[in-house]
């Protein structure tokens, strides 16, 4: 770890950090954790502050903050819920936007990655690794309380369907949603183009979305999504599944069960 002076606190979000390096802009956040890195990712200090860069190339969002996506990031002291947070690089700089008092509910189903993803939460506080499958909400219901905001990287063909089902048995009235689409998921499918298009026509109905952002030349035939999660009181209880029924309407913080003390290890 060394020490610069350069850094610039954003002011879109106090955990947030910025500099220019050798002509170059890049995105830091305050770390929640203690070294070593979580994927090789740089460390340093400033004002007394340990930080960590966000490396565009292995995480969607910080190519998406290089992109100049404006949209709205975890707050301090949120939960939020990540499906496909694999071993941790992104979710690990998403705990560090919502501070050491907030939670990430991180959802992992492949043994491997989650093996990993455990071992990193015995340093970062916010991350709450659950294994489990994005596709199958319901089964998550007793580990993830209602949460202010949803992230989701599954690279699977029906990612639409899994933000809109996440959203409907989690997310608040209100709450945020991230998605890393990968726009070339369908073999033999449509376009990137036409693959983003029908996608945000899908999300439509039910997020109030901002202008999608192109991760090139970062992540190839990726895009990021973002937006506000607006349901009508029918389209929640018209989903497939139906919705979750241990909460009151009007955001995370109003209803939902307690939060259980702080989960190591989740079975599905």
């Amino acid at each position: 770890m060394t020490r610069r002076s350069s850094f610039h606190p954003s002011e879109r979000h106090p955990r947030l950090f910025s500099r220019s390096a050798d002509g170059r802009w890049e995105w830091w956040t305050e770390a929640c954790g203690e070294p070593p890195p979580v994927y090789g990712e740089r460390w340093a200090y400033t004002g007394g502050r340990a930080v960590r860069a966000i490396d565009p190339h292995r995480s969607k969002l910080g190519a998406a903050l290089l992109r100049g996506w404006r949209g709205r990031l975890p707050r301090v002291g949120e939960r939020w819920l990540y499906l496909g947070a694999a071993s941790g690089t992104t979710a690990s700089h998403v705990a560090d936007l919502l501070g050491p008092h907030g939670h990430l509910y991180a959802v992992e189903r492949s043994a491997g990655p989650f093996a990993r993803l455990l071992s990193l939460a015995d340093r970062w506080p916010p991350l709450l690794p659950i294994l489990g499958d994005a596709r199958r909400p319901r089964e998550l219901l007793a580990w993830i309380p209602p949460v202010d905001g949803l992230y989701v990287d599954v690279a699977q063909p029906d990612q639409a369907e899994i933000v809109a089902e996440a959203a409907a048995w989690f997310l608040a009235d209100g709450g945020a949603l991230l998605f890393a689409l990968k726009a070339s998921s369908v073999a033999r499918g449509p376009s990137p183009e036409d693959h983003l298009r029908a996608t945000v026509d899908s999300l439509a109905a039910s997020f109030q979305l901002d202008r999608p952002i192109d991760l090139a030349p970062f992540h190839r035939v990726h895009y990021f999504l973002s937006g506000e999660y607006r349901p009508s009181f029918d389209r929640r209880a018209q989903s497939s599944r139906g919705p979750r029924t241990d909460w009151r309407p009007g955001g995370a913080r109003d209803g939902g069960p307690p939060r259980p003390d702080r989960p190591r290890l989740r079975v599905r």
